[in-house]
């Protein structure tokens, strides 16, 4: 889950333009295998629905304890910094 925890998690900053902790916050998805995924509860179930009716077998896990955990912090082109920590554990940011 790690590699596709972090090319989520940086598509949500990049692609989407969230800050780190909206980033972090999203709901996630982890592929399987061939065409099946598991998704948390808070996963949109309008496109969860849509990538079932073109074949893929989705799942959702309650426990979302297996979709990674993270902390980012980022320095902004102000020189001010941005931070964000996973709402899936306990965790805090500390900058200095």
């Amino acid at each position: 889950m790690q590699p596709q925890g972090h090319v989520q998690v940086v598509s949500n900053l990049i692609d989407f333009n969230l800050n780190p902790q909206m980033g972090l916050d999203c709901p996630r998805w982890q592929w399987v295998r061939g065409k099946q995924f598991v998704i948390e509860e808070s996963f949109d179930q309008n496109i969860a629905g849509e990538l079932m009716q073109k074949g893929h077998d989705i799942s959702v896990v309650a426990d979302n304890s297996t979709f990674g955990r993270g902390q980012i912090i980022l320095k902004m082109d102000t020189g001010a910094y941005a931070a964000g920590t996973e709402s899936r554990t306990d965790g805090n940011i500390a900058l200095y």
